[in-house]
């Protein structure tokens, strides 16, 4: 009975000893034989979600009470900006407010049928002269035949409906400069140039092809940076001065 008390103490040692944690040191780098859970991690607010700047500007006008520390305004993208922390005693920031903008979903290098364009550009563009040209020429282009259009790689002539009974060719116009709807609706929509083709198909077809690399979004954080700017610079200095703007 003794020698079996001695066998099973032996074998709870060795369980024991298998569960121990084992910190090892190899080239310099420290590493543990066991995955360590941390149990005095901060606990960080979960994000307020909203998709308006002006909802941005509510929250640090009227809860800065809840900032521990100074707080970042980051303009992540156009689409985009965050309310977050300067970094804690940890390194770390906390993200408190998030506002994700609401934008066209006209989809540019993708071909449309006449009527699906027509109703995209009126929907998801501001009116400028060269979006009437545009929509002008798509809402009139008559069904292909053998003289519809013709395309050299770099323009495009198109048949076109021109009064009552009669067609005339005009010449497409490219590029063209328009403005989608493509950040927060508070600031102005930056303006770029597109490409605007016809399809070769036996029904009219047509897109619209970015042609400036996304230059825009430059301009459009720094209308958002302005615009931000301008709101918080008008809010009591006791908020204004826990605030920096990035973008």
């Amino acid at each position: 009975m003794e020698l079996r008390k001695e066998a099973m103490e032996y074998l709870v040692d060795l369980g024991v000893q298998a569960d121990g944690v084992e910190v090892l040191e190899i080239c310099g780098k420290t590493y543990a034989n066991k995955s360590l859970a941390r149990y005095d991690k901060p606990v960080y607010a979960g994000s307020i979600k909203a998709a308006t700047l002006t909802a941005l500007a509510d929250y640090i006008e009227n809860c800065a009470t809840e900032f521990l520390r100074k707080m970042i305004v980051h303009i992540v993208s156009p689409t985009q900006v965050q309310l977050m922390s300067e970094l804690d005693e940890e390194r770390n920031r906390e993200v408190l407010f998030e506002t994700n903008a609401v934008v066209s979903g006209f989809g540019f290098d993708k071909w449309y049928d006449q009527e699906t364009f027509m109703i995209g550009l009126q929907s998801n563009f501001q009116m400028n002269d060269d979006l009437g040209a545009v929509m002008k020429l798509a809402g009139n282009i008559e069904r292909k035949n053998d003289q519809t259009f013709t395309d050299d790689g770099c323009t495009q002539v198109a048949t076109m409906q021109v009064g009552v009974a009669t067609k005339g060719d005009v010449i497409v116009p490219n590029p063209v400069e328009l403005i989608p709807y493509r950040t927060f609706q508070e600031v102005d929509q930056p303006a770029s140039k597109f490409v605007f083709r016809i399809g070769d198909k036996e029904v009219p077809a047509f897109k619209i092809v970015e042609a400036e690399g996304g230059i825009w979004k430059n301009e459009a954080i720094q209308n958002i940076k302005c615009y931000l700017f301008d709101l918080i610079g008008s809010m009591d200095e006791s908020i204004k001065n826990q605030i920096t703007i990035i973008g």
